[in-house]
């Protein structure tokens, strides 16, 4: 006989079965990618009378790689993944109650008194199922994505389809003891109770003014960041930053060179628009002596008004401040390019060949 039964999570939802088959002195085993102190909370009467509540994450969090990974890139060694103690995406509505920090105290405590979390460490996938076991029945809820609010059906999530069969007897058995071979398989997972503690308590601590502020600055730019790779950041080991140019820089402009480097290698190309007196210039220099010592061809387009600066530059003059540098870059008069089979700055313009150059710097003075 058939006895299992379908939730659909629209017309019926599975959350409300589940509070009403966790009983006193039940044992909830759940094998899920989250855990979210949300779904705690919604099960919260029901899961203080549990004699013992175990979770498995079902893909490695909170293991010591993944953290030590996590403070050696952004110097916060907390992943996104992991963030979701304190709520997922799909349970904002939630998170803007502004109760994080009740709740998660509470859910702490309870962690501390009745619950044991521990992570896969393989590369072996895990199924997501719950199971609730008493005296008298063992029940499956399967399968069991994430226990959040939306993975147990009070919110809507991203699921096109979240529905969970709940079953018993052999099946939800054979489950349990599948759960307990992974749980007790120290070779599969390991206990990471404190660091879910510890999390917990890092949603609820008071934190000072500067710990807020970098954490500000790390969710305002953390896209960014995510998209930084060693590709597109300045290469030190070019001795840019022994060069003359580089250490007569301001540290706003030294900013400003390392971002326009990185915008030229992500996406071929950049404009530096700060306010006149700012020093375009000596910022493009420094932009300009990189690309060289990468031994890189540079062409520099400006007025011709602006001669004598770009020459300048580029030459052993006595009035040149950066003449230690020796700067190798071509030079030609941006306002001549419209003319044919003539000479512009010594070069003939029906013989330039654009392709001969990794790097054009224009000087546009404002125009």
């Amino acid at each position: 006989m058939d006895d299992s039964k379908f939730f659909d999570n629209v017309s019926n939802i599975a959350c409300d079965d589940m509070a009403a088959t966790i009983i006193k002195g039940s044992r909830v085993s759940i094998a899920a990618a989250f855990f979210s102190m949300y779904a705690y909370n919604v099960l919260r009467e029901q899961l203080e009378n549990v004699d013992e509540f175990r979770f498995i994450y079902t893909s490695p969090k909170f293991t010591t790689d993944s953290g030590e990974k996590e403070k050696r890139e952004f110097f916060i060694p907390k992943l996104n993944r992991e963030s979701n103690l304190y709520g997922t995406e799909f349970e904002i509505k939630m998170r803007n109650e502004m109760t994080q920090r009740a709740i998660a105290r509470e859910c702490a405590e309870w962690v501390k008194k009745k619950a044991t979390f521990r992570s896969n460490i393989t590369m072996q996938g895990i199924p997501s199922f719950m199971t609730v076991s008493s005296e008298n029945d063992t029940v499956l809820y399967n399968p069991l994505h994430e226990f959040s609010t939306s993975g147990i059906g009070c919110e809507r999530g991203n699921f096109m389809c979240n529905s969970i069969t709940k079953m018993s007897d052999v099946t939800a058995k054979n489950y349990l003891k599948m759960f307990d071979e992974i749980w007790n398989d120290k070779t599969r997972v390991q206990d990471v109770t404190d660091a879910v503690i510890e999390g917990f308590g890092s949603a609820y601590k008071e934190n000072s003014p500067e710990f807020i502020y970098f954490m500000t600055l790390y969710h305002v730019f953390s896209e960014f960041l995510e998209d930084i790779s060693d590709d597109v950041l300045p290469n030190e080991a070019t001795g840019f930053k022994q060069s003359k140019i580089w250490n007569m820089l301001f540290d706003f402009q030294k900013s400003g060179a390392l971002s326009i480097i990185n915008k030229l290698e992500k996406y071929n190309g950049c404009i530096p628009a700060d306010s006149v007196g700012l020093g375009k210039t000596f910022t493009a220099l420094a932009v300009i002596k990189y690309y060289e010592m990468r031994n890189k061809t540079v062409l520099v387009l400006y007025p011709k008004r602006l001669a004598e600066n770009w020459n300048t530059y580029r030459e052993n003059y006595l009035n040149n401040p950066v003449a230690d540098d020796r700067f190798n870059y071509k030079v030609l008069f941006n306002t001549d390019l419209s003319r044919s089979e003539e000479m512009s700055n010594g070069v003939y313009l029906d013989r330039l060949n654009w392709g001969n150059y990794d790097l054009v710097v224009i000087d546009e003075s404002h125009n």
